[in-house]
């Protein structure tokens, strides 16, 4: 058992510093100490040396100065805001670009060329160089000045088919190995440099302090020393040094992400309020962004969340007086997918609010021409003061300046244009699955069931052994990282393949299974399950009890023991969760995170070379501590021991086991009377979204927009209060088509029954029915029974959300079995129909006034 050295930081009260106006800023003060030292141990010939680098140094910056303001001075209002102004793909066009001289645009998550989700890498250089000419054409008079174009790159290229994924960045945290996130930077850049895109969103520097936070996983620990070392270290590894992003095509712009507070919400929600001083919310949640910015990171993102009540896209205290001003930021802030929308008195189209505080460039994906049009009319009345606008326009010219992009030239003419064998190549998947090994943290191996050795059948179950998309989990090809599957990923490896590999390599047997049977009795099972993929807040949960109580994959654990079966459990989660249950119920236990395409590298850990000796040892120590409850302390008034395992901690082979098998898994909270959520954001499992006509009842929804077979239901994403957490569905009319959310299992909801609880949905109507509207809810067909909704439906008015409720009694009256529903939630409908639904789950907090009665 190994632990983390403890982090030792002379220069940490220099980096935390103070914000008063008498102090230097955060860059300053350690540059002047560290400037002192340097001196004080360089050899006399070497100070010269080093004073002609500084020297050209300042004369490149000088340079840029000289060229930012020449830029400006030529530059009209319209060409300004324009360039203060970052859209979505989806909702800009490159003619756009042209008119309203936008400077940057951006794909989210799920966003591709063309809407095209296997858009090939000459499909992403082709539009890149769309956007890229309008933006230098001056034909309508205007400065030339290339668009930027941004991507959420956050584990590897992961909106690109084919590419690069690494483990997630609470996987890397366990590795604790700085220079492998270098390495991971430079693969990223390059990858994303091949599609002709300049800028990534990353790295994220969240310090996490509540494992409910549907971000975890995107963070590299709760430990801010471990994530300050860091996020140097990646920044490095994107933009390169010494000058190197304007010069190298391997280089892209970077961000350091989300300033600040993000990880450390009261109760872990995502975009919630974090409720700190100013000096200890820099101690625990700034030290990432100190190394970011000493490694020269060129962006900042702001964060959704608020700090003690008041949202930080308003906050100029942080984004000016603290991040620029003392820490000696001197590129641009660009604000989140819409976040400048939550500041008090703004909308998504209308914020000077969140300019004057500090926000330089603003995402607003689609309402950006009023956005455009209202920033125009707010320097004009003095809203937005000139000099606040000069200053944000000239940040935003420094970066492009700096980053080469008015000599590299248009997307297709750079150096790694079109080279698709960088997208995946075996060279960058070494390094991944070197990653994936790295990560793998062993808490349990009773017996030393661990390595597989070459004389055994192992029997591979789990509903993750088989499935690329589970392993990766949110941020994957689509935002939610939901809707893949294996062929979307050519190139990569699950875990089951890497395990068959390597097992038959050294004389053994495998065989797959989707449950706990078999064909050939197993010498040993390894069972791979764990978390859905989700993103941001669909990932919020509230408290950490695995999977809100579903017992399926504990079963399965459980089936294998009692048949005298060693099992090794292989757990794919985005947090540490309460599994005590799930510990005790097996020989082994191994946690792989997130660990991306490379589940080849699950397998060089698992599994023994010919000899019965490990190939490689598990190095993963947890950068979390595990918790020993499913509630957290601050949930409960009772004092609990509330951690398992504290950070640090992990095991290699051959060390003493560090925990017991018969850990204490009676739960605290009795979940099977909490809300069951079945939408929230996207489906909760055990749920997945299907649309259904007769030519095909059951059609699993994928992609930002399904149909059924006959074309006459189409479910779209939209975004509703965030982004993309809405399903808008609509009946075209013809053939009776159903929406609907369904289980492969069914779920008893008898103890919700006895609540008093009820289908609950939030929606709204975007057109009202012209015909029958049906509710129908599933308990195993033929099992089944249905509500007449069409005259609720028809009163209320469109594009008004509501929040109503059907009791389950109802449903129980007309014939549905409350014990074994599948299929909690299906619409039927026939004619021309369309609501937008946000929110359905079975609770019993709902008001009277938002039930509708039984017939």
């Amino acid at each position: 058992m190994e632990h983390y050295p403890p982090i030792e930081d002379k220069n940490l009260k220099i980096l935390q510093g103070g914000v008063g106006s008498k102090m230097l800023s955060g860059k300053k003060r350690l540059l002047v100490k560290g400037f002192a030292l340097f001196l004080a141990i360089m050899p006399l010939e070497l100070i010269a040396a080093e004073s002609g680098a500084t020297e050209t140094r300042q004369q490149v910056e000088q340079d840029v100065e000289q060229r930012v303001a020449q830029l400006l001075a030529q530059m009209s209002i319209e060409q300004k805001v324009g360039q203060m102004i970052q859209p979505e793909i989806k909702f800009a066009s490159p003619a756009d670009v042209k008119k309203y001289h936008l400077g940057s645009i951006l794909n989210g998550g799920g966003s591709f060329p063309n809407m095209h989700k296997n858009a090939s890498v000459q499909e992403w250089i082709d539009l890149a160089d769309e956007y890229y000419k309008a933006s230098m054409d001056v034909s309508g008079g205007g400065l030339a000045i290339p668009v930027i174009w941004g991507t959420d790159a956050v584990h590897g290229h992961n909106n690109v088919i084919g590419a690069t994924l690494f483990p997630h960045n609470i996987g890397l945290g366990a590795a604790n190995d700085p220079q492998l996130l270098r390495r991971i930077g430079e693969i990223t850049a390059t990858e994303v440099a091949a599609t002709g895109i300049d800028w990534i969103f990353a790295p994220t520097v969240a310090v996490v302090k509540d494992n409910r936070w549907g971000r975890t996983y995107e963070g590299y620990s709760s430990d801010s020393g471990i994530v300050k070392s860091y996020a140097g270290e990646i920044v490095a590894g994107m933009q390169g040094v010494d000058g190197e992003l304007r010069t190298n095509s391997k280089k892209v712009i970077s961000t350091a992400k989300h300033f600040i507070g993000d990880g450390g919400t009261y109760r872990g929600v995502d975009q919630g309020d974090t409720r700190l001083d100013l000096d200890t919310l820099l101690e625990q949640h700034g030290q990432g962004y100190y190394q970011a910015i000493e490694a020269g990171v060129q962006t900042v993102m702001a964060s959704f969340n608020s700090w003690n009540g008041d949202k930080i896209h308003g906050n100029k205290t942080l984004l000016t007086d603290v991040l620029k001003d003392q820490m000696g930021f001197d590129g641009f802030v660009i604000s989140d997918w819409d976040g400048v929308g939550q500041v008090e008195g703004c909308t998504t189209e209308s914020c000077p609010q969140a300019v004057n505080a500090g926000i330089d460039m603003i995402m607003v994906p689609q309402g950006w021409k009023n956005l455009f049009n209202n920033m125009l009319a707010q320097v004009e009345s003095g809203e937005i003061p000139m000099s606040r606008i000069d200053d944000a326009v000239t940040r935003i010219l420094r970066v492009k300046i700096r980053a080469g992009l008015f000599e590299k030239g248009a997307p297709s003419s750079r150096d790694l244009a079109g080279k698709t064998d960088l997208i995946g190549s075996p060279e960058h998947r070494a390094v991944a699955r070197d990653a994936v090994r790295k990560s793998l943290i062993l808490l349990k191996n009773k017996n030393q069931l661990l390595p597989l050795k070459g004389n055994q059948h192992v029997l591979v179950t789990g509903d993750g052994a088989d499935n690329i998309g589970k392993q990766n989990g949110g941020w994957t090809i689509t935002w939610q990282g939901t809707e893949n599957k294996n062929s979307d990923f050519p190139g990569a490896t699950s875990i089951f393949a890497g395990l068959k590999q390597a097992i038959e390599n050294i004389g053994g047997s495998v065989e797959l299974s989707a449950d706990e049977n078999w064909v050939k009795k197993p010498d040993v099972a390894v069972v791979v399950f764990g978390e859905e993929p989700y993103a941001e807040g669909v990932g919020d949960i509230e408290s950490l009890v695995y999977r809100d109580g579903l017992q399926t994959d504990l079963e399965l654990l459980k089936s294998f023991k009692a048949k005298n079966i060693p099992v090794v459990a292989v757990f794919l989660t985005g947090r540490p969760l309460w599994m005590n249950a799930e510990l005790n119920s097996s020989d082994a236990f191994v946690v792989a995170w997130l660990p991306g395409t490379e589940g080849g590298g699950v397998a060089d850990v698992l599994v023994a070379d010919s000899e019965g000796k490990p190939r490689y040892d598990f190095t993963g120590r947890l950068s979390f501590d595990w918790p020993n409850r499913e509630l957290n302390l601050a949930q409960i008034s009772a004092p609990v021991d509330d951690f398992l395992l504290t950070r640090g901690q992990g095991l290699s082979y051959g060390d003493a086991e560090i925990v017991a098998d018969n850990l204490d898994d009676k739960p605290l909270i009795d979940t099977s009377k909490a809300a069951r959520i079945v939408f929230s954001g996207s489906a909760r499992p055990p749920f997945k979204t299907y649309v259904g006509d007769s030519s095909n009842w059951q059609k699993l929804v994928q992609g930002n927009q399904s149909s059924t077979a006959f074309g006459d239901l189409t479910v779209t994403t939209v975004d509703g209060t965030v982004q993309e957490d809405s399903r808008l569905v609509e009946w075209k009319g013809g053939r009776e088509s159903q929406f609907y959310w369904q289980s492969e299992a069914g779920v008893d909801l008898t103890n919700l029954r006895k609540e008093d609880a009820a289908l609950v949905m939030i929606f709204k109507v975007n057109k009202s029915p012209k015909g029958a509207v049906t509710l129908r809810m599933d308990c195993g067909w033929p099992c089944s029974g249905g509500l007449n909704l069409t005259r609720v439906l028809r009163a209320i008015p469109e594009d008004q959300m509501v929040r109503l409720g059907v009791k389950l009694s109802c449903f129980e009256k007309v014939g549905v079995n409350l014990k074994k529903v599948n299929s909690p939630f299906v619409l039927v409908s026939s004619k021309p129909f369309a609501l937008t639904i946000s929110d359905v789950r079975v609770t019993s907090k709902i008001s009277e006034k938002s039930l509708i009665g039984c017939d």
